[in-house]
């Protein structure tokens, strides 16, 4: 926990500020200045020499006591290789982390982008947010509304209208839920789909696609780890494995971060300050109909927003985020999420306390903030927000 205090030291000082990132809208990153002593803000070389400082200790922390921790633990529990579900058979990452800014082909992107189907490591296939018959939400078992709700929408298209009803077979009522009707709505989160397969996102989701494709770095470094712990390869596919990615992902994140740091300190040698792209920042450079999607490989996985403008206004807005993917119930096929995935033929030794499923849902970081809404006992809307 101390050292988690530290590590954060980092986006404050390049923020101004933490959790905020400054990459978003209503943040920005510090104006660089060198030679300056005292300015609030000011990114000088003292601040920069103190993030300097805790990448090594990031970089430290994870090579002697993250990675011989969770090698070490791992150890009892390399017998046990249950939860692997989707992560055997369909993964999904959107990629991330560009070499050169400004440039997001995947041949650019340090962290892998691709999909596996079907447990078919011989083929990578592409990845495009732009094309509307790859990734599509279904609502067959969500508490949503579309006009059919048979098909499925891409997200510039994607619909968010609640529609909050229980099924015949649900124990209890509208507000004391005690048993879901699994064959009806039951759940906030839609049911997101890559060309109609069911995903895993996620650390073990870049790892696995970043072995199948070859990465010298992940290779090496999942390598190490199966010999280590004397297990195949097919121990990837499991909570254990899950759990290991996300170790190993830290330590080539740590590894990224001096990577980065160094170069930013060599663009500043030469004299370059600038900490963003301000070619578009004029508003009568915008198109007045446009499309767009962000995206980005968060800890827990896959995450994008999907824009549309039309008029020069917001007109529609989606986004999902990695746990959408992996927790999303069942689609109009049958066709289980995840976390559903996972839990399949798991042995468990005590049903009154089946700590074996949490132990699988915990690798994933779930976190379904996202799919939390707020609603009236007989489903009125509560208030309503305009932006001017």
């Amino acid at each position: 926990m101390d050292f988690q205090k530290d590590i954060m030291k980092i986006r404050t000082v390049f923020g101004g500020k933490d959790p905020h990132p400054n990459w978003l809208v209503g943040g920005v990153p510090c104006a660089i200045n060198i030679d300056g002593v005292g300015a609030v803000g000011a990114l000088n070389m003292e601040r920069l020499n103190l993030v300097s400082s805790i990448i090594d200790k990031t970089i430290t922390f994870i090579d002697q006591v993250y990675i011989p921790d969770l090698l070490a633990i791992a150890q009892y529990y390399k017998g046990w290789l249950y939860g692997g579900g989707l992560s055997g058979a369909s993964m999904l990452s959107y990629g991330d982390i560009p070499d050169n800014a400004n440039d997001y082909s995947a041949e650019n992107l340090l962290m892998p982008r691709g999909a596996i189907i079907n447990g078919d490591l011989s083929k990578v296939h592409e990845v495009d947010l732009t094309d509307p018959e790859q990734i599509k939400e279904f609502i067959p078992h969500s508490w949503y509304k579309y006009p059919d709700e048979a098909l499925g929408l891409h997200p510039w298209d994607g619909i968010t209208e609640p529609n909050y009803k229980i099924g015949p077979n649900t124990k209890g009522d509208r507000t004391h839920i005690l048993q879901l009707d699994e064959a009806a709505k039951y759940s906030w989160i839609k049911a997101p789909r890559w060309r109609g397969h069911a995903m895993e996102v996620g650390p073990l989701a870049r790892y696995v696609i970043g072995y199948a494709q070859g990465n010298k770095e992940i290779t090496e470094q999942i390598n190490g780890v199966l010999k280590t712990l004397d297990v195949p390869v097919t121990a990837l596919f499991s909570t254990l494995g899950r759990t290991a990615a996300r170790g190993l992902e830290a330590q080539w994140a740590a590894g990224k971060m001096r990577y980065f740091m160094d170069k930013l300190i060599a663009n500043i040698k030469t004299g370059d300050l600038a900490t963003a792209n301000v070619a578009r920042w004029d508003p009568d450079t915008w198109p007045k109909a446009v499309k767009g999607v962000g995206f980005t490989e968060a800890p827990r996985g896959a995450l994008a927003h999907w824009l549309a403008i039309e008029d020069t206004k917001i007109a529609n807005y989606q986004c999902v985020v990695p746990t959408t993917w992996n927790g999303s119930p069942r689609d109009e096929q049958g066709n289980i999420g995840a976390f559903e995935a996972s839990l399949m033929n798991t042995k468990v030794e005590r049903p009154e306390e089946p700590v074996e499923i949490l132990r699988t849902l915990h690798s994933f970081d779930p976190c379904l903030a996202c799919s939390t809404h707020v609603i009236s006992p007989d489903g009125q809307e509560l208030t309503q927000v305009k932006i001017r």
